[in-house]
């Protein structure tokens, strides 16, 4: 027997299925490089119809680009997941087991018996004259663990790992942010997609609190289309024509006014963002945020100025693609290739 010690030509394919598109990502190797990135917009809204439409997509993509093997990585969503940052009594091994699934039951809806339960622990936190221990909680029915498997396989793709997103988002904003003082600072990492943001934060690759807020683009363009008296799909196009542009051909006037038409949703957001921070002081004291991260495809520079003095932390876009070699040029919304890009990081067999 010859054994050999290379690592592998490429990477899995990383697959973000999003609520308006699906995006994959997959690096060589050594991950170091990228191979090919790929994205696809759904235009429908019937599930089952957007089932077939992303066996399809996943199908047409890896003959038409340079995806190399079959192996992928997926994640489960925020539409599939329960996550939540509990506390339980200080406990270790099979009795803290037993109490998280016990606490997940009762939170989540749903037994041990239909379940997959996983959690990381935070830390030991102060509770009135006592200590418990802060654990984030994550839960998913094995029905959509096995739908997502099952849709993934149809489109001839082989699954090596089920990931779970705030995961992936993690591994994603470690690969941009490598120094070592980077791997010791407190980080809040916003993710604003079409439906959802996804909050974590961080200090490395530890992560202390993750939250799901129901805030994202679709409600951004509600809000635009009842501001200026339009559909829902004028809102969305008027929106990303003014957002894709470059800030020096953008029309000030119509910048201001879609900035007013959002500004009841960026309050609330600002609001939740500020809720997040809050529970992080109190619950880990002396230990303070040093930065925020904005990403997803709804992060702007537009949109990290306008939060930046209400919440009083420095914040800065995330740009995934740009800690790999051969990024191509992807236009302004890069944070939306944050979760493919941890996917595509995952270490697998």
């Amino acid at each position: 027997m010859i054994l050999s010690l290379r690592k592998p030509r490429c990477g899995p394919i990383g697959i973000d299925i999003g609520t308006q598109s699906l995006k994959l990502v997959q690096l060589d190797g050594a991950r170091r490089q990228i191979v090919d990135v790929a994205r696809h917009e759904f235009n429908v809204t019937d599930p089952d119809q957007r089932e077939r439409q992303l066996v399809e997509a996943l199908r047409r993509t890896r003959e038409t680009h340079g995806f190399r093997g079959r192996t992928a990585v997926v994640c489960l969503s925020g539409e599939q997941l329960f996550v939540q940052n509990i506390r339980v009594p200080q406990a270790a091994g099979d009795e803290l087991r037993r109490i998280v699934s016990t606490e997940a039951a009762n939170r989540a809806g749903f037994g041990s018996e239909e379940a997959e339960v996983r959690f990381v622990e935070a830390g030991d936190v102060r509770q009135g004259e006592g200590f418990r221990r802060e654990v984030i909680l994550l839960a998913a029915r094995r029905s959509a663990v096995q739908k997502l498997t099952q849709l993934t396989e149809e489109a001839g793709l082989e699954i090596a790992a089920v990931d779970a997103e705030p995961g992936a988002l993690l591994r994603g904003h470690l690969a941009q942010f490598r120094r070592d003082d980077d791997q010791q600072r407190r980080t809040m990492i916003v993710n604003i997609g079409a439906s959802t943001t996804k909050v974590i934060i961080a200090q490395g690759a530890s992560p202390l609190f993750v939250k799901y807020v129901e805030i994202g683009g679709r409600q951004m363009d509600e809000s635009v289309a009842k501001h200026f008296h339009v559909s829902l799909p004028e809102a969305a196009s008027l929106r990303r024509n003014s957002g894709d542009r470059r800030a020096d051909q953008r029309d000030p006037e119509v910048t201001r006014t879609l900035l007013e038409a959002v500004r009841p949703i960026l309050d609330r957001l600002g609001n939740e963002l500020a809720m997040c921070l809050r529970y992080f002081s109190v619950t880990f004291r002396g230990q303070p945020v040093e930065q925020i991260v904005f990403g997803g495809g709804e992060a702007s520079e537009q949109l990290t100025d306008w939060l930046q003095p209400r919440l009083d932390i420095a914040c800065q876009l995330s740009q995934p693609l740009r800690a790999f070699d051969r990024c191509p040029t992807l236009g302004p919304r890069a944070g939306q290739w944050d979760v493919a890009v941890g996917l595509a990081l995952r270490e697998v067999n």
